[in-house]
């Protein structure tokens, strides 16, 4: 048998690249932004919420696959149901893959770094010109998955991270107003902690850090590492370095949008308020820098986001489709739903993240915490239970106006609303968890587990 290798300093940088390069997309570089501009003098505050949820939990996600030597996300629901783990894997990437993040991705490149490029009445044609050339080479690239951490971590990431370098250090060194200065807006007068809390959602890392951890996990095996203890603490230890360069990013652009509005109006959206940013430094390079920018961090992500879904999808289904079928089916879906428009899928995918995200959080938890139950399967499942009630009413909250507005929906939302602590700034999952939680680990205690 081979020995496991220990990983030199710069391969732990560079496993640490590849997951930056994976987590940082489009929404990671626009919602900091626009939640600077609205927080104003309120920031600070605002940016702890934030990382919490952008970086902790990815964090997290990274850690758990890691501590429970999961090799999968499937694997790691398992631990509620079998059942349960199709159904969530499933749904969560799906949602982070073909049907929402990833056409956000290439929509995204295409209206903050072109459409102000192009006129009216050829945006329509521009946009499929655009994501079909985006998700072509996504596709390309996604063909060969052994080859991830070239393309990202020694090619896309290092271009990324020296275009946006450039931006961060005019914007400070030349800063646009006083953070002292700027008012914040008036939902982020008392509740900053809250909204940058509940802002970070919208990256979907959480998600994603369940999907990426393949990833890693397959890299940090191919490096030479072999023992399951190794490969825990390596993925940890690049896990930590990705979130350390996330945080500092993060912060950097929230302050930067703060201070952007001593010059600019609060945009309506973070890309807008990039493309304003990009422009006053560099006038007409800014707007092809920002282009650069956005378009790198949204192709290495598409890269991740198909690489892992087609394997997933191959490992659940080994009957149906190649791997490489499953690249060119996720590819071509995602291409044909960003041409719906930036807008409307922003507006389809809030309620299914508003569904998913609480079950994905405790599941996180609950395997990080499993030491204490003895990682007793009625702790999952009571767990499990009791966030689903609250995160149905989450997504019936959040779907279209002609459903969410009906009698009977509004009738079971104001139950939700009167009964269930905190379901009105979206954590009403949070106390339910806990209840399950400890009803689950009291039912571990009183029942003995039979043997095996």
């Amino acid at each position: 048998m081979q020995e496991s290798k220990k990983l030199s300093l710069s391969s732990y940088l560079m496993v640490g690249s590849l997951l930056f390069g994976l987590f940082f997309g489009a929404g990671n570089l626009i919602f900091p932004v626009h939640m600077g501009q609205l927080a104003g003098t309120n920031v600070g505050a605002a940016t702890i919420g934030f990382l919490i949820t952008a970086t902790g939990l990815p964090f997290l996600g990274v850690v758990a696959l890691a501590m429970t030597n999961s090799s999968s996300l499937f694997q790691l629901a398992s631990r509620v149901h079998p059942i349960y783990a199709y159904l969530m894997t499933i749904a969560l990437y799906l949602t982070i893959g073909p049907f929402f993040a990833t056409p956000r991705l290439g929509t995204t490149s295409f209206e903050v770094g072109f459409a102000q490029h192009i006129p009216e009445r050829f945006q329509t044609v521009g946009l499929a010109v655009f994501t079909i050339t985006f998700f072509s080479v996504a596709l390309l690239l996604s063909l060969k998955p052994t080859k991830i951490l070239v393309y990202v971590g020694k090619v896309l990431n290092p271009l990324f991270l020296l275009f946006l370098g450039l931006l961060i250090l005019f914007a400070f060194f030349k800063p646009m107003g006083s953070v002292a200065n700027e008012m914040p807006d008036p939902s982020y007068v008392s509740g900053a902690f809250n909204n940058g809390f509940l802002e970070g959602y919208n990256t979907m890392d959480a998600l994603a850090s369940l999907a990426f951890g393949v990833i890693v996990v397959q890299t940090i095996k191919g490096l030479g590492v072999t023992k399951p203890a190794d490969i825990a603490k390596d993925t940890i230890k690049a896990g930590f370095i990705s979130v350390v360069l996330m945080a500092i990013i993060y912060a950097c652009l929230a302050y930067i949008g703060t201070m952007s509005t001593g010059t600019f109006a609060v945009s309506e959206n973070g890309g807008i308020a990039l493309a304003q940013i990009a422009h006053h430094y560099f006038g007409g390079f800014g707007s092809f820098l920002l282009a650069i920018i956005v378009t790198l961090a949204c192709l290495k992500t598409a890269i991740g986001l198909i690489t892992a879904g087609a394997e997933t999808f191959y490992q659940l289904f080994p009957h149906s489709f190649s791997y490489r079928t499953y690249v060119v089916l996720f590819s071509a879906v995602s291409c044909l739903a960003a041409n719906v428009g930036l807008t409307n899928i922003i507006a389809y995918s809030l309620p299914v993240l508003m569904f998913l995200y609480p079950l994905a959080i405790v599941l996180i938890l609950m395997a990080i915490l499993s030491p204490l139950f003895k990682n007793r399967q009625i702790v999952y499942v009571t767990t499990t239970m009791f966030t689903l009630l609250v995160s149905a009413a989450d997504f019936l909250h959040y779907l279209p106006s002609f459903i969410s507005e009906q009698d009977w929906a509004q009738k079971v939302l104001a139950f939700y609303s009167r009964y269930v602590p905190l379901f009105d700034i979206g954590m009403g999952w949070l106390i339910p968890s806990l209840i399950g939680f400890i009803l689950g680990w009291l039912l571990s205690l009183l029942v003995k587990k039979k043997p095996s």
